[in-house]
């Protein structure tokens, strides 16, 4: 019998693959949160396509509020078609869907209260415009030389 012609109900998520995404995904945060604090955000580039994904970005969102995310209006219906469209357009690009931790104020650190889940080009959508309009710059002068992984403290 075929694999793919079992009943659903015989497979489960593997624990595992779970565990590692939510692993990448904390040190994908991580490091993009010291980069910030170690680099100036406006001369930071997330990718080669910086450019464009921040002028399509900016032409179907002109008037997204990047320096704080709204999680709502981000996963709603509405929201949901327009950043697919969107998405749509960088699909040629390795790891665009990648789930990925986004911080929701971006003049607060990664923590849960202030993390969103996203695609990852939903990520750089956002982080390049918050880099560009300058809402990442209060982060380098608040949290500069601090050690982000407290648990060693």
């Amino acid at each position: 019998m075929d694999v793919l012609s079992r009943p659903a109900e015989e497979f489960v998520n593997d624990g595992t693959v779970e565990e590692l995404w939510a692993v990448k995904a904390v040190d994908h945060a991580e490091v993009h949160f010291n980069l910030l604090c170690s680099v100036d955000p406006r001369l930071l580039r997330l990718t080669p396509y910086d450019d464009e994904i921040y002028e399509q970005f900016r032409r179907m969102f002109p008037d997204m509020d990047v320096r704080v995310v709204n999680e709502n209006e981000l996963k709603s219906s509405e929201g949901k078609t327009k950043w697919r469209a969107y998405m749509e357009k960088f699909n040629r690009l390795e790891d665009f869907s990648y789930g990925t931790l986004l911080r929701s104020d971006a003049e607060e650190e990664f923590r849960p209260e202030n993390a969103i889940l996203v695609v990852r080009i939903q990520f750089w959508a956002i982080e390049v415009a918050r880099n560009r309009e300058g809402h990442n710059d209060r982060v380098r002068i608040k949290f500069r030389g601090n050690n982000v992984n407290r648990d060693a403290e």
